[in-house]
């Protein structure tokens, strides 16, 4: 099927850098797309046609409303309109003026990062799993504060555990602040980049935004809060316990962690694991599973997942051929003692040079 549309004012920019939104298009809804001097011409399938003429209509409304797009949003938004079938450019784009933070708009840049915003508007309790880099704890900041600006909650409470990664760091002076601040600085870089640094010290001061680590948690009751417990990884299966029965009345909580990254010492459970087995199936609460393909820092992360993740898989492979290895050479020993014996012999023949 082909089809012509007019052009627009600006429909150019669109396109995005050297046409690269509109091989974009091409490739996930499979058409093609050619700017003639009066019109584009959209040519595939009909149900690709009419998703693709869709697109140019929604840019163009957006444009007439005044809407912008900023550091790259439409290129996430059409990677996730392409992606999924149901979403529209009109839909992203209005979500994330919902979601307005001043200084940034929670843009998600993948469809699982998607799932994960509607699930932390549509749930209590949300646990966002997966490698880093895949904006599970910069997404659950980015809602908590939007919550916040909203007047939805009264207060945000970021816990995490206090466990070092790999290594230990030993006495640290200070305050109790200063000792746990290491610890939390993932946390505070979330926040000052979306926020106003006066802002942010501001809601520190007077507790609006308190950064604690978990231990601290034990015996409260959290109403009216968007509570945010990052690295739950390192969480103890009692701690984790402990943080999931904190939620109060009219409070939402996000639990992050990536499994590949456990530092807990003594091979100790992950409470988090324990909770993906026990949770599953409770009401009220969803799990949303990243992957490397979520991954939106620099692109040679998704890289690096990718080659830990085949060299996980390659050491398992080679574990269970010498598993099976093992099996045979005990069969061997029983039936062929001989041909075994001799093959010693040839080794020390070797060995000795005759």
């Amino acid at each position: 099927m082909k089809k012509s549309i007019g052009i627009s004012p600006n429909i150019e920019t669109l396109f995005g850098t050297r046409d690269e939104n509109v091989r974009l298009l091409e490739d996930g809804l499979k058409v093609t797309i050619d700017l003639r001097s009066n019109a584009i011409e959209l040519e595939g399938a009909a149900r690709d046609v009419a998703r693709a003429e869709q697109v140019f209509a929604d840019y163009e409304s957006l444009q007439r409303s005044g809407y912008t797009f900023n550091n790259g949003d439409l290129n996430s938004m059409l990677r996730v309109l392409t992606a999924d079938s149901t979403a529209t450019l009109r839909g992203l784009a209005d979500a994330s003026r919902q979601r307005s933070l001043g200084r940034r708009m929670v843009q998600p840049k993948s469809v699982n990062q998607r799932r994960y915003v509607e699930a932390i508007e549509s749930h209590d309790m949300v646990f966002g799993v997966g490698p880093a880099g895949t904006g599970k704890t910069y997404l659950a900041v980015a809602m908590a504060i939007s919550a916040l600006l909203a007047k939805r909650v009264n207060r945000i409470i970021l816990a995490r555990p206090a466990v070092e990664a790999g290594e230990r760091l030993g006495f640290l002076p200070g305050t109790l602040q200063d000792k746990i601040d290491p610890y939390l600085r993932p946390l505070y870089d979330a926040l000052y980049d979306m926020l106003d640094p006066e802002k942010v010290d501001r809601y520190l001061e007077k507790n609006v935004i308190e950064i604690a680590p978990i231990a601290f948690m034990r015996g409260r009751t959290l109403n009216d809060s968007f509570v945010i417990l990052d690295e739950a990884q390192n969480t103890t299966s009692e701690q984790m316990k402990m943080f999931v029965t904190r939620l109060g009345f009219n409070s939402k909580a996000v639990i992050t962690g990536d499994v590949t990254q456990i530092d807990l010492p003594n091979a100790r459970r992950s409470g988090l694991l324990e909770a993906i087995d026990i949770l599953q199936r409770v009401d009220g609460l969803t799990f949303v599973h990243f992957d490397e393909a979520d991954v939106v820092r620099h692109h040679l992360v998704q890289r690096i997942i990718r080659a830990y993740d085949e060299h996980k898989t390659h050491i398992a492979e080679q574990q269970m051929l010498l598993l099976g290895g093992g099996k045979n050479s005990d069969l061997l020993g029983v039936k062929g003692a001989e041909p075994k014996s001799s093959s010693r012999a040839g080794d020390r023949s070797t060995a000795s040079g005759e």
